[in-house]
This record gives structure tokens, C-alpha cells and sequence, in this order.
């Protein structure tokens, strides 16, 4: 039996949104005659049991099936419960809309990340005082829509989503170098930024694999500007993008997912 080793494996098996609540499946009415013609509601709250087996159902629906529950209990928090799965652990609420995962509040009926939405909202900056002047500009239609990304050279997820950006229509990008991963990041950070042409040197880099060209010593690159500004704005990993509105995306995210995050993050 597999079991779910990390966030990641458990929203990879995540469904977009339970088929139907599950209170109605939880409760039932027994209608009592009081005197004639009269009839009074009584709910019958569930069993134990019950309220553990429709967990149970909802947890594995909404993995998909990949993995099975292997069981269900309470804890002592009323109304949240432990869903065993091997030997990993996660807590979901009585009427399986809510789960905690390593942390995170998932509304599993959404397929919502509640947690790390707040976490962004907290983590917001004021776009508008970005030092562009240390980023380099690239405009692809009528530039319309507008985001700055932080990118390290070996980052292999940057590389993705540049790739993403390449087909996406009326975008201007501004992008931060920021060596984090290896020393050799600052050196193929340097040579790019010192390039005539930035941008084309950063995407063919990113994009081909071909390395610009090394770098005149007396070049001076900003890398240690940038790497001030990646602390200040609490860039610890790469890609890291910021939209106009101030939201920020920390790491990769499929290019549907990311072009409708551009078109919404852009309304200001």
C-alpha cells in the first residue's frame, strides 16, 4: 500500500471539488406524531461510526482513489478527526469540508489552499516600489498585463515557467536575477546581466541551455543589490513572482492556473 509521503503528493492527487455535501448523508428525520395532524422533526444525530465511514468515502474521493484510508478516529478537539493513511497523518472536520496537511488548511470542496492564500495576502508588497531599474524588461504583445519574477539561473522550475511565459500573449516581464542555489549561479547571473542584451542572453540561457558570454571584469553587475532586495522582500526560492496588485506566487504553477492568476492579479 502507498502512502502519502508530502504535501505535494497529496494535492497532486487532489480532486477540483467533493460531488455533493455531506451533511445530508449524515443526518436523518424521524417524523413523530404529537396529536392529530401535527408532526414534529427530530433529528437523529449520527453514529460514530457513520460519521467515520463517510469520512472515510469523502477522503478517498477526493484523492481519487490513489490512496485508501486506512482508518478514522476521533480526536480530542470536538468535530475534528484523524485520517490515518499508512503511517501519515491528517485531521478533517465532520462533514469532510475542511483538512489539515502538514500544516495547511485545505478547503477540500474548493480545492483551496486557505493557508497559504493568507500567507499571501500578509506576504503583499507595494509593487510600484520595485527597483526596476535592476530588472530587465521584455514586452510580448501590447504588454497589457504585468508581473516581476525573481529567477536563479539553475533553477530548473524557472526554466519551466519561462518556457510558459514564452507563449503567453500581452505580458510585459520584469525579471529579477537572484543567484541563491550554487556559486555557479552568480557567475551565469553576471555574465547574463553584463550581456548587451540582457533579456535574450537570460533566454537563451534559460530556454537552450547556452551560456553568454564571460563577463568583462570591469562589468559591474548588481548582484549584490539584487540579493539585498531578494532579503528584503523575504525571496528565499526561486521562481518568485510579484503582481501589480501586490500578491505574490511563490514557485511554479501550471500555465493555466498561472495565466488566469496574471489576468485577475492585474486588476487593480
Amino acid at each position: 500500500m502507498r502512502t502519502i509521503r508530502s504535501q505535494a503528493q497529496v494535492f497532486s492527487a487532489m480532486m477540483l471539488a467533493l460531488s455533493m455535501p455531506l451533511a445530508a448523508s449524515l443526518l436523518s428525520l424521524t417524523l413523530i406524531g404529537l396529536q392529530p395532524n401535527t408532526v414534529r422533526a427530530q433529528v437523529v444525530a449520527p453514529t460514530p461510526s457513520a460519521v467515520e465511514s463517510a469520512i472515510k468515502q469523502a477522503v478517498e474521493a477526493w484523492l481519487k482513489g490513489k490512496y485508501k484510508v486506512d482508518a478514522v478516529a476521533r480526536t480530542p478537539i470536538t468535530g475534528l478527526y484523524e485520517v490515518r493513511l499508512g503511517t501519515d497523518l491528517i485531521y478533517v472536520d465532520e462533514k469532510a469540508a475542511y483538512a489539515f496537511i502538514e500544516g495547511q488548511l485545505i478547503d477540500l470542496k474548493n480545492n483551496r489552499n486557505i493557508t497559504r492564500e493568507r500567507t499571501e495576502e500578509l506576504s503583499a508588497i507595494q509593487f510600484k516600489d520595485l527597483p526596476l531599474q535592476l530588472a530587465f524588461k521584455q514586452v510580448q504583445g501590447n504588454g497589457r498585463r504585468v508581473m516581476a519574477v525573481f529567477e536563479d539561473p539553475n533553477c530548473g522550475y524557472c526554466r519551466k515557467m519561462r518556457a510558459d511565459l514564452s507563449g503567453i500573449k500581452d505580458i510585459t516581464i520584469y525579471t529579477f536575477v537572484l543567484p541563491l542555489l550554487s556559486p555557479d549561479s552568480e557567475v551565469k547571473s553576471r555574465n547574463a546581466l553584463c550581456a548587451a542584451d540582457k533579456a535574450k542572453a537570460w533566454n537563451d540561457l534559460m530556454l537552450s541551455g547556452k551560456s553568454p558570454p564571460t563577463a568583462s571584469p570591469s562589468c559591474d553587475a548588481p548582484i549584490a543589490k539584487l540579493k539585498d532586495l531578494g532579503r528584503s522582500l523575504g525571496v528565499t526560492g526561486t521562481p518568485t513572482v510579484f503582481f501589480p496588485n501586490g500578491k505574490r506566487l511563490t514557485g511554479y504553477a501550471p500555465m493555466a492556473q498561472f495565466e488566469k492568476m496574471l489576468e485577475e492579479n492585474n486588476k487593480l
